[in-house]
């Protein structure tokens, strides 16, 4: 049986609280996904700005609540703002995340993942693929940014993972995992329809970045989060005709977010 803080109850409320909030969510994101990602912001209640520029990113950092680096469309200039942000956000103790998008792929690709996670980050959220990858274990790589192994398989690199760097480490995928390299929560949920539209896990991580910024345990932060996607996930799927409509009924439910949508959409489960 989870602890209350691992329920859907208690994710609702952690919702509430990140509403009541608004945090400003600093994201230093990729090409691909800066709308769906600030949408997915929008509708859960927070603030999104996507700042990049190496010249003001720090000073733009001072004033979010939480940083959310991910390295999907990498450039040198950029990699030096996600480094000073990372830096500046582990010294302050603000929150932030870094979603390694497509570690493993590239050698450039897995060495700035590797140095960003040397910058102890709150969390740290991908694919199975990737989580496996930055931890330096072997037999899952991935196909361009997406994995070729089920989550379940990355259980044991998440834990390596969490342990060496002191994150959170999240593994997203038919069952989300959250790890502290002690506990293992999984949350089940969501819809097989998710990973055919592109950047609801790069939005994801935005979403976890507005969780933490709520000031609550970074651990059930991030499992409230996963729950929260993954329920409204399995809502904007069974309204949708397809994946081109999911993107904007998954904002939809996650603007209409009720206690009984989790419950109806999410398991959380606990292990060790």
């Amino acid at each position: 049986m989870p602890s209350p803080q691992f329920s859907t109850d208690a994710a609702f409320a952690m919702h509430q609280a990140m509403r009541a909030k608004a945090p400003l969510v600093h994201n230093i994101t990729n090409y691909v996904v800066m709308t769906i990602s600030a949408n997915v912001l929008l509708a859960a209640g927070a603030s999104p700005a996507m700042v990049h520029a190496v010249e003001e990113a720090e000073e733009f950092l001072g004033i979010s609540s939480a940083l959310v680096a991910n390295i999907g469309t990498l450039s040198p200039r950029w990699v030096e703002a996600m480094e000073a942000c990372g830096a500046a956000a582990s010294k302050a103790g603000k929150p932030w995340v870094l979603d390694p998008v497509g570690c493993g792929a590239t050698a450039y690709r897995t060495e700035v993942a590797t140095r960003l996670a040397a910058l102890k980050p709150t969390l740290i959220r991908g694919n199975a693929s990737e989580i496996m990858a930055l931890a330096g274990a072997s037999g899952a790589a991935p196909k361009g940014v997406d994995s070729t192994v089920g989550s379940d398989a990355a259980l044991d690199a998440a834990r390596a993972l969490s342990l060496a760097t002191g994150s959170i480490v999240a593994v997203t995928g038919e069952t989300d995992y959250a790890t502290d390299g002690a506990r293992i929560i999984a949350v089940t949920g969501g819809d097989p329809m998710m990973p055919l539209s592109t950047g609801l896990g790069c939005s994801l991580s935005a979403l976890c970045g507005a969780f933490l910024a709520a000031g609550e345990d970074p651990l059930a932060a991030t499992v409230a989060a996963l729950a929260v996607y993954g329920a409204a996930g399995a809502a904007a799927a069974a309204a949708s005709d397809g994946p081109g409509d999911l993107p904007a009924k998954l904002c939809n439910a996650l603007h209409a977010s009720t206690a009984g949508m989790l419950a109806a959409h999410v398991l959380i489960t606990e292990g060790s």
